[in-house]
């Protein structure tokens, strides 16, 4: 019975060997953790009383990031506040709560840089200090989801081997903060104002350290990062596997949504196709934040099965449709000019009903497809259930049936052990006539 305990307790090291928050009381937890999400709260609020103050003046410039700064305070804070509350020892908490409280100070100290030295001049005091924090608060914040995507979900790195990898992150950080601290001239995102404290004979060497350290940060270290996210879904079964599953999937929808914004959009130039991709990426933002607070605290963690599964489906339906509706728009537009010389709306209403008639088709095909490749085992398990059901109506023999049964229940469920027990009826029906001599007597 002790060696079971035992192996039981190293099991458990092993899941968890960082106790982050283990000398912490979960009252102080929750005091601290609700504290980050309140302070996040009051200067992201203040954000934006000075964002509507700035936009009042015509001439002055609009700091860019403002709305996503926006939404990721309001979507991390919360969410990294109830996960360290309820797990203080997991960090995984307390880089959403960083990651919202340096979101807040970003915009706030934009803003504030803005509306003291352009907007009203003189208004406010620290003014420049504003500037400068706002010249290098962005590297923080990439190097914590570079961690974010490292440590989850149990608060620790995919093996040791990566452990340079992280030394290596924080380096980059710091070589970031340096050198975006100290280059001197404009600071690009507050237009003209300039970073109060560069150093002017440094420039063209700060130029090239921020040059480097913002393409590790934004691309390289990020994509790797993403990529240990992606080993560890191939290593993990069970449990964990799941809460990668919520967190990848939230990440690609973000990650797509970010990539319509600001690299399709600005390609396109077209302005509603800018902001409907904002606003699928402001819903991706909030569904990062839930999905990692739902993978953490575990609740109804089995269902991003379907969720894949559906976006999945309808993601292919609509491409398919749309293309589909597009030729056929085309094709038919073809046919109306070569026989009368000129287009017809005939065209759009035709494409239209075929659109219609291919609907339902499409998406049973579709599911079908999506259930063979990425699903095989419940697709399997469901062709079986439907085939046992069909044999059922017309199965007559017993002893055939319970072996069909137990075939069935081992392939489908896959257990370590199947038995079948069978009530007698001839039994049965003497406890029940029993059970009715019993209450006559009394």
């Amino acid at each position: 019975m002790s060696g079971t305990r035992s192996a039981g307790t190293e099991r458990t090291r092993n899941v968890h060997p960082f106790r982050w928050g283990a000398g912490v009381s979960p009252r102080a937890a929750a005091w601290l953790s609700w504290s980050l999400c309140l302070l996040s709260g009051a200067l992201t609020a203040l954000a934006v009383l000075l964002l509507i103050l700035n936009r009042s003046h015509p001439n002055v410039h609009i700091f860019d990031y403002g709305a996503m700064l926006t939404v990721s305070a309001i979507a991390a804070a919360p969410v990294g506040a109830v996960i360290s509350s309820r797990r203080p020892e997991t960090p995984v908490g307390w880089i959403i709560c960083a990651l919202g409280l340096n979101s807040a100070v970003e915009h706030f100290s934009s803003q504030y840089a803005i509306y003291a030295l352009r907007a009203e001049p003189g208004s406010l005091p620290g003014g420049e200090a504003m500037a400068w924090i706002s010249s290098w608060f962005w590297a923080p914040g990439t190097c914590l989801l570079v961690f974010l995507l490292l440590l989850f979900p149990n608060g620790r790195l995919p093996s040791r081997r990566w452990r340079w990898f992280a030394w290596f992150s924080v380096a980059v950080l710091v070589a970031s903060i340096l050198s975006s601290a100290l280059m001197s001239g404009p600071v690009i995102w507050l237009g003209s104002i300039q970073n109060p404290f560069g150093i002017e004979g440094a420039q063209s060497l700060l130029g090239s350290v921020v040059s480097v350290s913002t393409t590790l940060e934004n691309g390289i270290l990020a994509l790797v990062a993403a990529v240990s996210l992606f080993l560890r879904l191939r290593w993990t079964r069970g449990e964990e596997r799941e809460q990668i599953k919520w967190f990848a999937y939230a990440g690609a929808v973000m990650a797509g949504s970010f990539v319509l914004t600001y690299v399709v959009s600005a390609e396109i130039g077209v302005r509603w196709v800018f902001w409907a991709s904002f606003a699928v990426l402001i819903v991706g933002v909030f569904g990062l934040a839930t999905a990692i607070g739902v993978a953490v605290l575990k609740y109804r963690l089995y269902e991003i099965d379907l969720i894949i599964n559906r976006s999945l489906v309808y993601l292919i339906l609509t491409a398919s449709l749309v293309l589909v509706y597009l030729g056929c728009v085309a094709l038919l537009q073809f046919a109306f000019r070569s026989l009368t010389g000129e287009g017809s709306q005939l065209a759009v209403v035709a494409s239209t009903l075929v659109i219609a008639a291919l609907f339902n088709p499409f998406r049973k095909r579709i599911q079908t497809v999506i259930d063979r490749r990425f699903y095989r085992r419940k697709y399997d398990a469901q062709k079986t259930l439907e085939a046992f059901s069909r044999r059922l109506r017309d199965e007559v023999d017993l002893e055939s049936l319970t072996t069909e049964m137990l075939s069935v229940v081992e392939d489908t469920l896959q257990p370590e052990h199947a038995s079948l027990w069978l009530c007698n009826p001839d039994r049965h029906e003497a406890r029940q006539s029993l059970g009715r001599g019993n209450r006559g007597e009394r």
